[in-house]
């Protein structure tokens, strides 16, 4: 309680500094926390279908409490600090171990070899987290709002709980999924330390205008993800997924062709006589 309170201090200039956190942004973020630890103790009693509707559980509650700490003006370094360690958790630590328990460790039964692999291959996920996060900790500054530096942690997650989900869904056993989830796994890894942009969407104003065939459109994607929420997800999360190749692709060939259309030696530095 005492860390909580709003307790007063002076500083140098005699101005007195309010000590203590904001509870609504924090709350949310300690939510998304539970939800993945919640995903690894329901995935080590063998219950993955919880586990992965957990992890979008803490997708959810992670994409909510940034945007109610800046519509809030809660913003404070705590929060971005607290935020970046409980996404360790929810989206690094708690996907690689339902994913473990769910199919990664019955690569086993392939031999010692493929066992060590399955556990690195989880290890390796939340390795990629951490260091994902980390980047962009250090890159707040200076990186561009309307694009990511490889696929985000929250979507990785949910790519790899979709998976989950749905074959829990299709009544596919893990033991049957043991190598496709092993690449699947390796695949966000791989994607989250990336130098491949992705949208953002943090431009994306909720509040403009827009045509009528659009909000027809929107309904309509709605209604098939209401129709099967595992597939729709799955589906979603490897769009998102290889829209960063795509992206990324179509913004080197755009330089090329600007730089084609430029005179010859035109941005080059002047040679020295």
């Amino acid at each position: 309680m005492g860390g909580c309170a709003n307790v007063g201090r002076m500083d140098g200039e005699g101005t007195q500094r309010k000590r203590g956190i904001y509870l609504l942004p924090n709350l949310l973020t300690t939510g998304a926390l539970f939800a993945g630890f919640y995903a690894i103790v329901a995935a080590m009693a063998g219950r993955h279908e919880p586990a992965a509707v957990a992890l979008f559980v803490a997708i959810v509650l992670d994409g909510l409490d940034g945007r109610i700490a800046r519509l809030t003006g809660t913003q404070t370094d705590f929060g971005a600090q607290y935020d970046s360690l409980s996404d360790v958790i929810a989206f690094g630590l708690a996907p690689a171990l339902v994913v473990y328990h769910w199919a990664l460790a019955h690569l086993a039964a392939y031999g010692w070899l493929w066992a060590k692999l399955g556990w690195l291959a989880a290890f390796v996920y939340t390795a990629c987290t951490a260091l994902r996060l980390a980047r962009f900790n250090t890159q707040l500054g200076v990186a561009d709002k309307r694009h990511f530096q490889g696929l985000p942690s929250p979507a990785a997650a949910g790519l790899v709980a979709s998976f989950v989900w749905m074959a829990v869904g299709l009544e596919l056993p893990g033991e049957r999924l043991a190598f496709p989830a092993f690449a699947l796994t390796l695949l966000a890894a791989g994607l989250m330390v990336s130098n491949l942009r992705y949208h953002s969407f943090k431009e994306l104003d909720l509040r403009s205008r827009v045509p009528f065939v659009a909000v027809v459109a929107l309904t309509l994607v709605l209604a098939f993800g209401a129709i099967d929420p595992p597939k729709a997800l799955f589906a979603a999360g490897l769009v998102y997924a290889f829209s960063g190749p795509v992206l990324t692709l179509v913004e080197v060939q755009r330089r090329r062709r600007r730089r084609a259309r430029l005179p010859s030696g035109a941005g080059r530095a002047p040679r020295r006589r």
